[in-house]
């Protein structure tokens, strides 16, 4: 496999696990880890890269997703948005911090963009922790006998 099927097939990977899609990207990085074709550095910086913007992704569709909440085939309830919303509002922007637990993470940076949270201080926040989640995943992996 070339280097740039390699970080392609990565980055488009994180960027699909990120979003609202059921994907798993720890997989895909932690196999080329352990490959040792590519520099440690550069894998994490994709998968970052490609999570980050799946993310950014979420959040545009949460920014734009409430015009639509009274059609008949909109995803999600009213009180379902409240709840989501009024947990958000709870713990606040810091619950970005967050967005790298499977689950709980996409929805997070939806409702972001639901509640207009500030563009910048969202990518930060989840910069930090998507990137973060891959780090202890090299390290891991670096510590690890193989």
């Amino acid at each position: 496999m070339t280097s740039l099927a390699t970080y392609s097939g990565l980055f488009l990977a994180a960027l699909i696990a990120a979003t609202i899609l059921p994907a798993q990207s720890e997989a895909a990085l932690a196999a080329l880890i352990v490959a040792g074709r590519e520099p440690v550095w550069a894998l994490v910086a994709v998968a970052g890269l490609g999570n980050v913007l799946g993310s950014l992704i979420n959040y545009a569709l949460g920014w734009f997703v409430t015009r639509f909440e009274n059609r008949r085939w909109f995803p999600a309830s009213r009180a379902q948005i409240d709840k989501a919303e009024g947990w958000y509002r709870r713990y606040g922007k810091w619950s970005l911090l967050a967005s790298w637990v499977p689950i709980i993470g996409d929805p997070l940076t939806l409702v972001a963009g639901v509640l207009r949270e500030n563009v910048w201080v969202f990518l930060a926040l989840v910069t930090i922790a998507k990137v973060g989640r891959y780090l202890v995943i090299a390290a891991a992996l670096a510590l690890a006998p193989i």
